[in-house]
């Protein structure tokens, strides 16, 4: 197999996936993969600090999401689980 081949078998198996922070009416934040994501939230107005659910994204490696999450946690934007 050369490195074409392979690159081309990997790229369509190991296709990069988004990452949204959410925050929940109740105040607990989630990860939500972009595919999962509801398409009314994916607009940037709904990030404004009025909104009961907000939203931070996107991220590409899901570890940034999670240690933007826990920013979001001790900055007190978010409640812990």
């Amino acid at each position: 197999m050369n490195a074409s081949t392979h690159e081309a078998t990997n790229g369509s198996t190991n296709a990069p996936t988004d990452w949204y922070i959410v925050k929940q009416p109740e105040g607990h934040c989630d990860i939500v993969a972009a595919a999962d994501l509801n398409p009314e939230l994916a607009s940037p107005s709904q990030t404004a600090e009025d909104t009961e659910i907000q939203q931070w994204g996107p991220f590409a490696p899901q570890s940034e999401a999670i240690a933007r999450r826990v920013g979001l946690i001790r900055a007190g934007k978010c409640l812990p689980r």
